[in-house]
Formats: structure tokens, sequence, C-alpha cells
């Protein structure tokens, strides 16, 4: 799925056919209504592969989905635009998911492009995890336990194992597994589709892996940040059908993490909001 990342595009696709052209490779690019000419250079640059063009922006999970029903194979590898994928490395993954039998999903390493690990392998999330990461309270209180148990911080990330779930940036699907439990549930328009698809592959009684031999480069976030305010909206929302699906009790905890989840996306907006208002007069400033 790609949204405006001409560039990033353009990079992950030239790792992935020029170091990783498997026999029986096929590549679908899902473009969502971009508008900074990446259908065009795909067209031009490209040509083997294969594209579907939405004349409206369908989501991370609906746009995924169309690739995943359009191709026809033993693995469906989900791959975000902005990732670089070195020599060999799907051999790697797809030599380790012949291996493993019962997983119905694997994800490799993800790192920064300065080479920091990205913590793309987690335990399912909770509400204190929530309260804690990435906010204001979090902030006051670094020392809280739920955000470093959410990552497995306490775990070096170097060693193949059994986890609760794994980043849709780098997502290797069985065709079985995804023939039992199903497409993304494209309720999810950004964020939490991936973890939801964990859940239900546990429950269906699939192993979600983690393989540390293919370390793929991501560049977090390079189609979210073009509209920061819409997106921490649509990750809210997310976050609150996440908790309804797999983890309420009743009708009062929907209703009391429902309001927890505004009040939360709500101090987002206004710190991010702020942040801009800080940083214009120096902007100004600098022009003088």
């Amino acid at each position: 799925m790609s949204w405006n990342v001409q560039e990033d595009l353009r990079k992950c696709l030239q790792s992935v056919l020029e170091g990783n052209a498997e026999d029986g490779l096929a590549v679908w690019v899902v473009d969502n209504a971009s508008t900074d000419g990446t259908v065009e250079m795909l067209r031009h640059e490209f040509p083997q592969v294969k594209l579907i063009c939405n004349e409206t922006n369908a989501g991370f999970a609906a746009a995924n989905n169309q690739g995943l029903k359009a191709a026809d194979a033993d693995y469906y590898l989900l791959l975000n635009p902005d990732t670089v994928v070195p020599e060999g490395a799907f051999a790697k993954l797809l030599q380790f998911a012949d291996a493993q039998p019962g997983a119905g999903a694997v994800g490799p390493k993800l790192v920064n492009p300065d080479g920091g690990l990205q913590h793309s392998a987690r335990r399912f999330p909770t509400i204190t995890a929530a309260i804690f990461r990435n906010t204001a309270l979090g902030r006051l209180f670094p020392g809280a336990a739920s955000p470093s148990h959410y990552l497995m911080t306490e775990w070096d990330h170097d060693e193949a194992r059994e986890v609760d779930w794994v980043s849709g940036a780098c997502l290797l699907i069985r065709r079985d597994a995804l023939e039992q439990v199903g497409y993304l549930d494209e309720g999810f328009f950004w964020g939490s589709e991936d973890v939801d698809y964990c859940f239900r592959l546990h429950q269906a009684g699939w192993l979600v892996m983690y393989n540390p031999e293919p370390i793929i480069v991501h560049a977090i976030g390079k189609s979210t940040s073009q509209v920061v305010i819409p997106t921490i909206i649509r990750t809210h929302r997310s976050m609150r059908r996440l908790y309804n699906k797999h983890l309420a009790r009743n009708f009062l905890s929907k209703a009391l993490v429902g309001v927890g989840v505004w009040v939360r996306a709500g101090l987002l907006i206004a710190s991010y909001l702020t942040r801009q208002l800080l940083a214009r007069p120096r902007r100004l400033s600098s022009k003088r």
C-alpha cells in the first residue's frame, strides 16, 4: 500500500527487485490515490510490477486486502513502501516459515535508518501501556513498567521466538492461515490492523513468530507525517475498535475506555498544535 511516498517506494522496489527476485515472486503495489506522481513513476520505471490504483484513499487494511485478493501464492508478504529490503531477505523469511509449519505469520527484525532497533515484536497492548506510552504521563514517569513490558524491552530481539504480534510493516502470512482467518479487518482504516490480525491468528490456533535473521530498514511515518491530526484521530479510532473487539469485558468497560481513548487523542492533538505554535516564531525569525 502506497500513498504519496514516491521516492521511498522507488527505493523499496529497487531493493526488492534487485536483491530478492526469487522464483515465483510477484510484486503488487496498491496505490491509495497518490498525487505525487507515484503512479506515473511505477508505470515508467517498474513495468513488471502489478499495479492497482484507487481513486480515493481506501486505508491501510482495505488496500492491502486488494493486493492479497489479487495475488495467488503459498505465502503473502505485506510490505510498507518506506522499507529497504537487503539482498536475500525474502529467502530467509521463507526458509524460516517453511521450518515453522505452525506459524501463521512471521515478522523480521525492523531497524530505523540509523540502525536503531524498532520494537516490531510486542506483547498485546494493555490500558496502562496506552496511558504511559507516548504521553505526558509517560514523560512524567519515564520508569513506568507498562510500556517496557508492552515493547518487550527486557529482550534484545536477537533470537527467534513466538510473540503476541509483529508489525504489519513487513509481515509474511501463510496461505493456509489466510484462508482460515480471512483478510485484514477493513474497519481499521489506519493502525492496529496488524495487532487485530495476530489476535485472530492466535484465536485460530496459529503461532506468530519473530525471526531476526532478515534485517529490514523501516523509516516510520513517511505517509502519516503528512497528515498528523487525521492520523492521531484514525489511530485512536482503531485503538478503540481493537479494545472493543478483543479486550472489553462489558458495555461499561467499552464506554470508559472509549472516553479515555478520545481524551488521549485530544491531548496528543493539543500537544502537537502547541509545538507547532511554539516553533512558528523561530521559523519567522530565521528568515530575517
